[in-house]
């Protein structure tokens, strides 16, 4: 045993410099921040995940079957993308049937002109930004398969009914090319950022949807030409910082929807929101989701 007083000193020096290390903290290793709680939300479906690993961060009747508005055009652009040979830059001559069903439906619209020609990828930011309804008609019109328009149509749905399928979207179904259902029209907050994520791998998607205006030059019938101005009905583009896409949607039956999508870093996080009580409220929400899962 050490009774020396020079070990009492070599003790006591020891034991002060301990406490001066746990007054100042300089050894102390840092608490962790505490993870945040849940954020409530208004919309009565929610879902947000990592777009890299598909984590979930957040789910809310994630799995519900809902109707989803013109999200559904996030398919008819999938589809698009899909096509064998696909030519952007051919040009689809604008039918009255176009201007028509938009009349009809009293649907969102591009303001497609009868007989201009827009190239398929005009219609593609036509379709994405305005929600142009006649615009998700040209293209179901243009690549579906068949002899009158109406079997065309209902064969590119039947191609958005099997690539839903082959992604292993499971609550989703599609009877129309624009979100204007006929009451089988509907997928999930998880379907749809699973779609979106999916969608977001083609660099044309992600050009598209990020974009907040777009002036374009259009081939009239008469091969003179105009402008198309369009603006994207996404309000998170250039208000949420890092937004990068994806698609709203609403009506009756559906409320107001918004897929969303978002970098930070190295991280991106991607997510939906169904059935919203107004086009402000569901950007309150998906903003909720997005701090939340950037917190995470």
């Amino acid at each position: 045993m050490i009774t020396s007083s020079k070990a009492l000193r070599r003790t006591t020096v020891v034991a002060v410099a301990a406490g001066a290390v746990a007054a100042t903290g300089a050894l102390a290793v840092p608490a962790q921040a505490a993870t945040p709680a849940p954020p409530s939300i208004v919309a009565k479906g929610g879902f947000v995940m990592n777009n890299a690993s598909g984590a979930a961060y957040y789910a809310k009747a994630a799995d519900t079957r809902r109707s989803t508005g013109s999200t559904t055009k996030m398919m008819t652009f999938e589809v698009v993308l899909r096509q064998k040979h696909l030519n952007l830059d051919s040009r689809v001559t604008v039918q009255k049937a176009y201007s028509d069903y938009i009349v009809s439906k009293n649907a969102s619209s591009a303001h497609l002109i009868v007989g201009d020609k827009p190239t398929v990828r005009q219609l593609l930011y036509g379709m994405m930004l305005p929600s142009g309804c006649d615009a998700a008609y040209a293209l179901a019109d243009k690549y579906g398969v068949g002899t009158t328009r109406a079997v065309r149509v209902k064969q590119f749905i039947g191609q958005m009914n099997s690539t839903a399928k082959s992604l292993g979207l499971r609550n989703t179904h599609f009877d129309s090319f624009d979100g204007i259902g006929n009451g089988s029209n509907y997928s999930t907050p998880r379907d749809l950022t699973k779609l979106a994520s999916n969608a977001m791998k083609f660099s044309t998607f992600r050009s598209v949807v990020k974009t907040r205006t777009l002036k374009t030059k259009v081939t009239t019938r008469t091969n003179g030409y105009r402008y198309y101005s369009w603006t994207n009905t996404n309000t998170l583009l250039g208000t949420y910082s890092g937004t990068i896409g994806v698609k709203t949607g609403s009506g009756p039956q559906a409320g107001y929807c918004l897929v969303f999508a978002a970098t930070r870093g190295s991280r991106t996080v991607i997510g939906t929101v169904l059935a919203s009580s107004s086009v402000t409220q569901r950007a309150a929400d998906a903003r909720k989701l997005m701090d939340y899962a950037f917190k995470r």
